[in-house]
């Protein structure tokens, strides 16, 4: 069923989901992390500082099921799984990189407009 362009303001839409699984913070780190190429799930940790395993896992199975990451298990001993963005995966990280490219960018901005909201709340 096709949606109108504006459904996600809906309780009910379901790309407020993928939107949550894009946009979160592990998920968005999870897809920059994950634009460099296939990793194991250790070197993801490992880059995404302050990750858990139990979000990092979690982050993963949805982006999974969004068909944006592909899990690879090589039947070897000890188990051994990859992680790779799928070609969908690919389109949507390149745009969460382009916003964090224009965030990083303007963060002195940013912190400006941070700092003058603060002082304008102690007044």
């Amino acid at each position: 069923m096709a949606m109108d362009r504006g459904q996600v303001f809906s309780d009910q839409c379901p790309s407020r989901d993928v939107l949550r699984h894009v946009t979160s913070r592990w998920g968005a780190l999870t897809l920059l992390a994950l634009l460099a190429g296939t990793q194991r799930f250790s070197d993801l940790r490992r880059r995404i500082k302050g990750i858990s395993e139990k979000m990092l896992a979690e982050t993963l199975q949805a982006q999974e099921a969004d068909g944006f990451v592909q899990r690879i298990a090589h039947p070897v001993v000890p188990p051994h799984v990859d992680y790779a963005l799928t070609p969908m995966g690919r389109e949507i990280a390149q745009r969460v990189e382009g916003m964090t490219d224009w965030i990083e960018g303007n963060l002195p901005r940013i912190q400006a407009a941070q700092e003058q909201h603060k002082a304008q709340r102690r007044r």
